[in-house]
């Protein structure tokens, strides 16, 4: 009831302010503060401390703040074409843990011509800087989940009253904690968009921060057991030997990670130890790496990491084992986490984590603000919204076995046959956290609806919500560079679907298979 008074209000304000950006400073919205209200002339912009922008269209540019709670200070731009508007608004994520507005995000929409809005989510500093959480659960709540909602609120008024009438359309889309934003969206305000891409979401929050510590202490908490960036080929390559045939096609690739049964027994130093083999313990870390985040008894609470793409640029040296013991990015996330959001105590060792009891601290006090697992979706769908999922199977961030059990989750609650109705998950052979990887992993992710949907998975949401037309397979391509920009192209199939080899033609060419049902491997064993 409120939103729909609310949107009374802007309906009567909006056509006095009908295409007068400076005006809009006038504008008032509940607990917001209007700073900046400009016209920006076609050509390079340069945002307030980020890098400059180029080839834009002329804009309407609006700054402000929203202060929902004493303690939060949420900043917020909404950028708006000053013509050929599409009728659109689009909502633009984060990343880690937020902390800037997304201006590359913001232009990209407003030169295909859609209105848009992003915010820092009540925050400054870097994606893995937490630091500003401690002592404000306010600003924990913001980040967690209001920010990103009162942007949309907030954007879609401006919107509206830039140019006198509701945009038609709303959507977001956006990767890692941008995923789980888009989660928290569908879960919590099922209004704000209609059709939401959801990336390697980062949407259970604090299993996927446990895992992050838990692995350190595997690794990084044991001098003997840390896995050095120069052991990672190594390891890729075994793994590749045991597991990239599976699908009849040698190709750099494993296709399907959880039929692969690949042994890292395989790896054991027999001798003196170098970078081609695994010490015992070296070993007993990739087992737990691969395994995934247990408690005391042994029992899966979140899945480890996928089989391939270990060494490449973008996997395990970044994200896990770091240059360095503790230097990893999920080593500065996991003890970011704990010691700034969980325990408020910077002094926090990860080496003295205790599974059951710190895990569900963590859990008490901030699943409910962080977590975007809720598989009912029935606001949602009944509004008539559209929700894609998709995830890199060499993640080397999030696993990929994670969107998965979400999926599952929906369709455990809603039923297969209704989850169809909205829902579709893509999984990306090969590709690392968002992008990049071995296997094809460029089809329009992280960006706004252009060209061709059968090719981009934008354009494919915005079809699908428009036009009914769900999505059953996307080709992605794997790009070398601008002198031979593709190498190869492959179909990503609608989940539980795979693509297959026909059996003839090339094996770069994504007319040459087809999406169809797999067989039912057994899910690995843990070890």
């Amino acid at each position: 009831m409120k939103h729909r008074t609310l949107w009374a209000v802007f309906a009567f304000v909006a056509p006095a302010l009908a295409g007068d950006c400076a005006g809009l400073a006038k504008l008032s919205l509940p607990a917001t503060t209007i700073t900046v209200a400009e016209e920006v002339t076609a050509g390079a912009f340069q945002p307030p401390g980020g890098q400059g922008l180029k080839g834009l269209p002329a804009f309407c540019r609006v700054a402000g703040v929203i202060r929902p709670s004493q303690d939060s200070d949420i900043r917020f731009e909404a950028w708006m074409p000053a013509k050929e508007w599409n009728s659109k608004f689009q909502g633009v994520g984060n990343g880690g843990f937020a902390g800037l507005i997304g201006y590359g995000g913001l232009a990209e929409a407003v030169r295909h011509g859609y209105a848009a809005a992003s915010t820092d989510t009540g925050h400054r500093g870097g994606g893995t800087d937490a630091t500003w959480a401690l002592g404000h659960p306010e600003k924990v709540a913001d980040f967690g989940h209001r920010a990103i909602h009162e942007t949309a609120v907030k954007g879609k008024a401006i919107t509206e009253a830039f140019y006198g009438s509701k945009p038609k359309r709303s959507y977001f889309n956006s990767c890692s904690n941008g995923g789980r934003q888009a989660l928290m969206e569908a879960q919590r305000y099922p209004e704000d968009y209609d059709g939401i891409i959801s990336g390697a979401p980062a949407n259970h929050w604090t299993h996927l921060l446990g895992l992050a510590v838990s692995n350190m202490q595997a690794t990084a908490g044991d001098p003997a057991a840390y896995i050095r960036p120069a052991k990672l080929p190594a390891i890729q390559a075994a793994a590749l030997a045991a597991c990239d045939k599976l699908d009849a096609v040698e190709d750099g690739v494993i296709e399907n990670p959880p039929a692969c049964r690949f042994d890292p027994a395989v790896l054991l130093c027999k001798g003196a130890e170098n970078d081609a083999c695994l010490t015992e313990p070296q070993l007993k870390a990739l087992r737990k790496l691969y395994d995934g985040l247990r408690d005391s008894k042994g029992k899966l609470l979140y899945p480890g990491y996928a089989m391939s793409g270990e060494a490449e640029p973008g996997g395990w040296g970044p994200w896990i084992t770091g240059a360095q013991p503790e230097k990893s990015q999920m080593f500065a996330f996991g003890t970011g986490f704990y010691k700034n959001m969980v325990f408020g105590d910077p002094a926090w060792d990860y080496k003295k984590f205790k599974m059951d009891a710190d895990f569900k601290t963590a859990a008490i006090r901030t699943a409910g603000i962080l977590n975007a697992t809720d598989p009912d979706l029935r606001r949602f769908k009944a509004r008539g919204g559209k929700l894609i999922l998709y995830h890199g199977w060499c993640d080397a961030a999030i696993p990929a076995q994670a969107v998965i059990d979400y999926y599952r989750s929906v369709t455990k609650k809603m039923g297969a046959k209704k989850t169809a109705e909205f829902v579709r998950l893509f999984l990306v052979p090969g590709m690392q956290h968002c992008g990049g990887g071995a296997g094809p992993n460029s089809f329009g992710q992280g960006g706004v609806a252009q060209g061709d949907a059968r090719g981009n998975i934008a354009a494919a949401l915005e079809r699908w919500v428009e036009q009914g037309i769900a999505p059953e397979e996307i080709v992605a391509t794997k790009n070398k560079s601008a002198a031979n920009p593709v190498v190869r192209t492959r179909p990503l199939c609608a989940y539980p679907k795979l693509a297959q080899y026909k059996g003839s033609g090339s094996t770069d060419d994504a007319s040459s298979f087809a999406c169809a049902e797999p067989g039912k491997p057994k899910r690995r064993s843990s070890f």
